[in-house]
């Protein structure tokens, strides 16, 4: 059973797919994450362990050395798709509430921005960490967060932003959502952001990468 589950858990890291994912080399040919979540669902391993021994250990790999810079985007964006290819399988499990969610987190980049990769890495490490992720797109103003905040009743929301021009709508969204809904979290992100600009706005969290978000939301798993 364990060692099933590290199976996966290296396919997602290495971004294997599954069996004609071409990468990485040493696995051409044999099952990828897709497969091996299904056979293990069939060998009666729990969704739950599936997530959390291999889903989640193998996306906490993929962060941690993506924070190390011993990958790179591109990488990352391989891991995440072995991820969320396999978690197709694990979605009824959720629906029916067999697997909890940690919690609820609403993510998007802010109004004048339509930059995403940055924010759709983090939704996908967000999600592989077994949350649900709420993504609103780009270009998005204080009034839709503030509504899928208090319409999935999150607890933490992210804010990305890759251009300059749009820190200043940031600073605006963070100040709305505050004074909406105080006991929300705000995590900010993205290339022009940085911990002094989080404190001046008065946002909760900064991360220069997406490991740091996950890390930040493990405090508030009970």
């Amino acid at each position: 059973m364990s060692e099933l589950l590290e199976k996966i858990a290296y396919c997602v890291e290495f971004g294997k797919i599954n069996k004609v994912s071409p990468f990485p080399p040493d696995l051409k040919g044999q099952d990828g994450a897709d497969e091996l979540t299904k056979m293990a669902l069939e060998q009666g391993i729990s969704p739950s362990d599936i997530l959390n021994k291999a889903f989640v250990a193998g996306m906490d790999r993929v962060g941690k050395k993506f924070s190390e810079n011993k990958i790179f985007v591109p990488q990352m964006l391989m891991a995440a798709k072995a991820m969320n290819t396999a978690m197709v399988h694990l979605k009824p499990y959720f629906l029916s509430g067999q697997i909890q969610r940690k919690g609820k987190f609403v993510i998007g980049t802010v109004a004048g921005d339509l930059h995403d990769i940055g924010k759709n890495i983090v939704s996908m490490m967000i999600e592989g960490g077994g949350w649900e992720v709420i993504d609103l797109g780009v270009d998005v103003k204080s009034e839709k967060f503030i509504e899928s905040i208090k319409a999935n009743n999150a607890t933490v929301v992210g804010l990305s932003a890759l251009l300059t021009t749009t820190m200043m709508s940031m600073e605006n969204i963070v100040k709305d959502i505050k004074a909406h809904l105080p006991d929300v979290k705000i995590c900010i992100g993205g290339a022009p952001i940085n911990n002094d600009f989080c404190k001046k706005i008065g946002a909760h969290y900064y991360s220069p990468d997406p490991q740091g978000v996950v890390n930040y939301l493990s405090q508030f798993v009970a």
